[in-house]
């Protein structure tokens, strides 16, 4: 969709669930509001999503498409872009936001909303990437149920693999954890033996995928293990450069930080969703979007009040200061 204006009082940069319920609930107070995206959701490769209550099941893009139109109709506007870089800027003796397109014009903001999501950063292992949110899968709490009772496995790419087999036990009787390249602790070892998790030694070569359905895991040295579905914990990226750009505070860990209500250290920016929380789910992105968007909203009703006060009292003073009329 194609502005028809440049300023705004919010401009949302992502309409994942996080930024759609955002807008949402901001264009519902009578906000001027626009929504930037640039059409490249995370949960893009899955068929479903679960553990969204009265969604459960549904196709993300649905989700989407519906989330889209319900935040239209209110007024919000949508446009399909790249946010190159945000800006501070004066406005009117207040903090406002130059919000520069890729190849287009700048909107103004009084409020910005970062709602950018994170990068999956896979394994360079052959069939990965082909069955990533198919077969291939993270979160079992998104995928477990749905691959119940089956042989699963877990590759053993990341340190956090241990944890996954131990919490896919709960799915399934049959997990398997490929090792891989990764080391284990005598700990750890323990662990998986004593809620039966087999560890398979040896280094994982591909994917084995046979009439577009993942049949097991090839390992170099020769061997392979049947498997109906494989789990792996990706390196979790955020986009967060436009965050990172203005200087919002990040963590020990690199990840910027915010309040509950995703306001982040630069005054009049909020984050919400997966650019901040890689656990965050849909539903849960949903939420951080609807509570950034009640703070926003009472943080410019508080800038509208002060406004008005300065306004009144301009107005009273010019008033005092006109000659009275001849009688």
């Amino acid at each position: 969709m194609t502005q028809n204006n440049s300023e705004y009082d919010v401009v949302v940069i992502g309409a994942g669930a996080g930024g759609l319920n955002a807008a949402l609930v901001l264009a519902r107070s009578r906000r001027s509001v626009a929504v930037v995206d640039a059409g490249a959701p995370r949960n893009a490769p899955a068929a479903h999503m679960q553990g969204f209550l009265s969604r459960d099941g549904m196709a993300p893009a649905a989700l989407l498409e519906a989330g889209r139109a319900e935040v239209t109709g209110y007024g919000a506007e949508l446009i399909d872009g790249q946010v190159d870089e945000v800006q501070q800027a004066a406005e009117g003796g207040t903090r406002g936001f130059a919000v520069r397109l890729a190849g287009g014009p700048a909107l103004t903001a009084r409020r910005v909303v970062v709602a950018t999501g994170l990068r999956d950063d896979l394994p360079d292992i052959p069939g990965v990437r082909e069955r990533w949110g198919k077969d291939l899968l993270h979160c079992p709490y998104c995928h477990g149920y749905e691959v119940r009772d089956q042989p699963l496995g877990v590759l053993g790419t990341h340190p956090a693999a241990v944890r996954h087999a131990l919490l896919l036990r709960q799915w399934s009787d049959d997990v398997v954890l490929f090792r891989h390249t990764l080391e284990l602790t005598d700990d750890e070892r323990e662990s998986l033996a004593a809620r039966e998790v087999r560890v398979v030694d040896g280094t994982a070569k591909r994917l084995v995928v046979e009439d577009d359905q993942l049949r097991g895991v090839e390992l170099a040295e020769g061997s392979g293990v049947s498997r109906g579905a494989v789990f792996l914990v990706p390196r979790m990226v955020p986009r967060d450069g436009l965050l990172t750009g203005l200087g919002c505070e990040q963590d020990e860990n690199g990840w910027v930080t915010t309040d509950r209500t995703g306001r982040t250290s630069v005054p009049g920016i909020w984050a919400v969703g997966n650019v901040v929380d890689s656990r965050a789910l849909v539903v849960s992105s949903a939420g951080m979007g609807a509570a950034a968007a009640f703070a926003i909203n009472h943080e410019l009703v508080d800038d509208d009040v002060e406004r008005a006060i300065q306004a009144h009292r301009a107005a009273k003073d010019l008033t005092g200061a006109l000659p009275s009329s001849a009688s």
